[in-house]
């Protein structure tokens, strides 16, 4: 049976490891280091590590994959295969050429759009319409390799990054064993990226979600959804106190298309939604949670007086 080494990291990994681990000889698991996760400062390990040790899997956690002596600790488990999904770290020619068979990396976008870390998120701030996913033969090149296995989904109105995160990690396992099966038959086949048609996708930080007002209220409604939950959506205030407060923006917003005014400008306060002014219309928020505080849906911030019409939210670059 094919000696298969798996490296991955992220949450929407876990569903094609398991599969792996139930129908190959997976031989290891490649995961990053322990890191403290929250408020604790405790390391903690990636959940994908736990369920490689209650199986029994050997596990490496380089701290650089690029060192000569990970690369060997690689090499020492012998695969012919190693599959790559949201691992967290480069891969170096010397690394991809280790198994006879080749790395394939498990991409979760329509290459070649959204190379990149981001790009589940970037499939709906774009509007596209669909997202799916890419499985590559890598190359030293970033999500350049030519592609050898692809399906498509349909993107709905309401998408978030976490309902496609799950959608799209629920399709790999199933497209990876085809992958596999077409390898060992001598008969899978690639087919080039035009690289003149690639957009990237770069890992996205906390303060990406901070909301600029002045934006088209469509780019931001589809801004909000695509970075729920991670960055997620956020923006700031003056309370009656004159103190400034962050607040946390969810997905349940829609698009006001008849509202003109100053971008960030407070239009409305009722238990249906608050209405913010954008650069181009306006967005009805319906669920929030001002630092400190509980999630709240808009009623129950209305109840507490908390905004005033002709107010403003803003962000902390030229804010008021």
């Amino acid at each position: 049976m094919m000696r298969v080494v798996f490296m991955g990291t992220g949450e929407i990994a876990l569903p094609t490891f398991q599969r792996l681990a139930d129908s190959v000889n997976l031989v290891g698991l490649v995961t990053q280091p322990d890191r403290p996760v929250g408020r604790s400062s405790k390391p903690q390990p990636p959940r994908i590590k736990s369920q490689a040790l209650e199986r029994s899997i050997p596990v490496l956690q380089p701290e650089d994959v690029r060192c000569e002596e990970e690369i060997s600790a690689i090499a020492a488990l012998s695969p012919e295969l190693i599959v790559v999904m949201a691992y967290g770290q480069i891969l170096t020619k010397t690394l991809i050429a280790v198994p006879p068979l080749g790395c394939f990396n498990i991409h979760a976008s329509l290459l070649p759009r959204h190379r990149g870390a981001s790009c589940i998120q970037a499939a709906i701030a774009a509007g596209d319409r669909e997202s799916g996913i890419s499985i590559i033969k890598m190359v030293e090149r970033l999500d350049a390799g030519d592609v050898v296995m692809a399906e498509g989904v349909r993107l709905s109105a309401d998408e978030t990054g976490g309902s496609l995160h799950d959608r799209l990690g629920a399709m790999a396992p199933e497209l990876t064993m085809t992958c596999i099966k077409r390898l060992a038959d001598n008969t899978l086949t690639g087919t080039p990226q035009d690289h003149e048609r690639a957009t990237y996708a770069p890992q996205l930080q906390r303060f990406d979600g901070q909301l600029d007002w002045g934006l088209p209220a469509e780019v931001l409604e589809r801004r909000i959804r695509a970075y729920e939950p991670w960055p997620g959506s956020y923006t700031h205030f003056k309370d009656s106190r004159g103190r400034t407060k962050r607040m946390k923006v969810f997905a349940e917003v829609r698009v006001s298309s008849k509202v003109k005014d100053a971008p960030g400008k407070v239009i409305s306060v009722a238990s249906s939604g608050i209405t913010i002014a954008c650069g181009d219309g306006g967005l009805v928020l319906n669920e929030l949670q001002i630092e400190g505080g509980k999630r709240l849906s808009a009623a129950e911030m209305t109840r507490g007086n908390t905004f005033e019409v002709g107010k403003s939210f803003f962000s902390l670059v030229g804010s008021p």
